[in-house]
C-alpha cells in the first residue's frame, strides 16, 4: 500500500495557523458591510442635497453647497476604505492559499507568508485610518448642518478632536 501524498496529520497544524486569517476575513466583512451602508447613505444624502439646491435661498445654497463638498469627500474615503478592505481580504485568502500549497509541496515560503500577512494588516490599518477620517467629516458635516455656515467657517479644521 502507498503512502498518500498528504496525511491529515500533516493538514491539522495547516488548518490551525489558517484559522487565524479566516477569522480574520469574516471581521472584516461585517467591517465591510458597514462601510457599504455608509457609501450608500452618504450618496444618497448628497443626491438628495443637490435636488433641494436650485429651490434654497442663496444663503442656504452655500450650506448645501458645502455639504455636498463634505459628502463627497466622505464618500471618496469611505471607496478608499472599501478598496484597502478588499486588499485586505484578498491578501488574507491568498494567505491561506499559499499556506495549504506549502504544506502540501512541503516547500518553505516563510517569507511570502510573513509578507502577505503584513501587506494584509497594513492594507486593514489603511482602511480603518480611512473610516477614522471619513468619521470626522460626517461630525463635520453635522457641525455644519445644525450650526450653519459661520460656526463651520469659523473652524476649517473641524472642530477640536474632542467635538
Amino acid at each position: 500500500m502507498t503512502e498518500p501524498a498528504i496525511r491529515i496529520s500533516d493538514l491539522l497544524p495547516v488548518l490551525q495557523v489558517a484559522i487565524g486569517p479566516v477569522i480574520l476575513i469574516s471581521g472584516v466583512g461585517l467591517l465591510l458591510l458597514t462601510l457599504s451602508n455608509r457609501f450608500g447613505r452618504a450618496v444618497d444624502r448628497a443626491r438628495l442635497l443637490v435636488r433641494e439646491t436650485p429651490q434654497a435661498p442663496p444663503a442656504k445654497r452655500e450650506q448645501l453647497s458645502a455639504q455636498v463638498g463634505i459628502l463627497y469627500r466622505r464618500a471618496r474615503l469611505i471607496r478608499l476604505s472599501i478598496t484597502l478592505v478588499v486588499v485586505s481580504v484578498l491578501l488574507a485568502s491568498v494567505l491561506i492559499v499559499v499556506l495549504f500549497f506549502t504544506a502540501l509541496f512541503r516547500f518553505e515560503a516563510g517569507i511570502l507568508i510573513v509578507t502577505l500577512f503584513i501587506a494584509c494588516l497594513l492594507s486593514l490599518i489603511g482602511a480603518l485610518s480611512a473610516f477614522i477620517r471619513e468619521i470626522h467629516l460626517s461630525l463635520k458635516a453635522l457641525k455644519l448642518e445644525l450650526f450653519g455656515q459661520e460656526q463651520s467657517g469659523r473652524d476649517s479644521n473641524g472642530g477640536e478632536a474632542g467635538d
